[in-house]
């Protein structure tokens, strides 16, 4: 049986028929006239030689729908620039790249620190947040999209599903987050089932009912880097500047839209894309570390919500945790026994442990400094303490791709 089940309070859009994709892109061709769409590709240069990168850009030439296309760079030098720009110039769309650590937007950067806004540490949230900056300069760009550089198993039917909520006014939806399965020979997605899931229903037992958990709960992949968004929605939100970004994204665009607009779209029957390391002995290296931001994030947005985490709600909340993570381990386990997966047992408590114990500093972060790092600014922010920001950000990008 197809699975249509609605679960949670965010509307799931399922993928019960395969083969319609040329139906849904005759649609977004049609309806994109009036609501262009912008992607946008957060990429790092050693990606340019990956077979990965090459697919997306070998799909997207044959994309009619899509009106402009903004790769977002990270750190790279002059040559790795003009390499960038040499790879995606195939693209028939209207193509620009985001050198972010280049001259011209590096004075962009400092003026927007100069008014005492924020702009986050460099990173991938900090240059999605520089291409919002510039699709919004165009003014034409209704609906952003955003996917990653690193999908394996990337096809133009994950684009066109991710892009048609909306798009399609007659959905009517502000924001729409990509699910999908992360299957090979065994279960993969560990924070998300390992992390994610038990400690939002931890935190559910440990505080209570609360709306935001109902909300984050609903999601089946908390995690994914794919979403779509209106373009004013955009203009509003606050995002993280690390490991939080996602986590810290569903909870701003909760804030700021209703959750009626607001789903979830199953984007692809299985997706495979680069393996973070779990680095269980240090907290400041792969899985070990997005946990701890991912932590620190979810708690400070609960606490902007009102709940007071004290050192006894701390220690409740681990043990809590610990049993609900291992609850869900065991099914895991069966899962992948009735499907004859591969399943490390110790690999998979190594994993609970590693995130408890990034629990555990996120916890002692917070109890030291509530607030933390603060949120990038938001482009309504930042277009109010500097209102020709868009022609500074669109003149300093268009001279570096001139």
């Amino acid at each position: 049986m197809s699975d249509f089940f609605q679960t949670g309070v965010v509307a799931t859009l399922h993928s019960l028929e395969k083969n319609n994709v040329e139906k849904i892109e005759q649609s977004l061709a049609r309806y994109a006239e009036e609501r262009p769409i912008a992607l946008i590709l957060p990429s790092l240069y050693s990606e340019l030689a990956s077979a990965a990168l090459k697919n997306i850009v070998t799909i997207l030439k044959d994309i009619e729908y899509i009106r402009r296309i903004v790769v977002t760079l990270g750190p790279a030098r002059d040559r790795e620039f003009e390499a960038a720009k040499a790879f995606f110039g195939v693209l028939p769309q209207k193509t620009t790249i985001l050198w972010n650590n280049g001259p011209r937007l590096k004075q962009v950067y400092k003026a927007i620190h100069k008014a005492g806004l924020e702009t986050g540490l460099e990173g991938k949230g900090r240059s999605a947040w520089m291409a919002y900056g510039y699709v919004l300069s165009q003014r034409e760009i209704e609906t952003i999209v955003l996917h990653d550089c690193d999908i394996l198993t990337y096809d133009r039917r994950m684009l066109a599903r991710l892009c048609y909520p909306v798009t399609v006014p007659s959905l009517d939806y502000d924001f729409c987050k990509g699910f999908y399965s992360r299957v090979t020979d065994r279960l993969h997605g560990r924070v998300t089932r390992l992390l994610v899931t038990p400690l939002i229903r931890a935190l559910m037992k440990a505080v209570g009912y609360h709306p935001l958990l109902v909300f984050l709960d609903s999601f089946r992949y908390p995690l994914a880097g794919e979403f779509s968004m209106d373009a004013n929605l955009v203009r509003v939100i606050q995002i993280p500047g690390d490991w939080g970004l996602e986590v810290g994204v569903l909870a701003e665009v909760y804030r700021n839209t209703s959750v009626r607009r607001i789903c979830q779209v199953d984007i692809a029957e299985n997706y495979e894309h680069k393996h973070q390391s779990l680095s269980p002995r240090d907290s400041a290296k792969g899985l070990h570390k997005m946990g701890v931001d991912i932590c620190k994030s979810i708690f400070r947005t609960l606490a902007s919500e009102g709940i007071v985490f004290s050192r006894g709600l701390f220690k409740t909340l681990m043990a809590t945790y610990v049993r609900t993570a291992q609850d869900m381990l065991k099914r895991y386990d069966d899962d992948a026994a009735i499907n004859s997966l591969v399943f490390d047992r110790h690999e998979e408590s190594l994993a609970v442990e590693t995130f408890t114990n990034g629990i555990k500093h996120a916890a002692e972060a917070i109890a030291e400094d509530p607030l933390g790092v603060p949120l990038i600014s938001a482009w309504d922010r930042v277009t109010s303490a500097i209102p020709n920001i868009f022609e500074m950000i669109r003149t300093a990008v268009d001279e570096d791709n001139a």
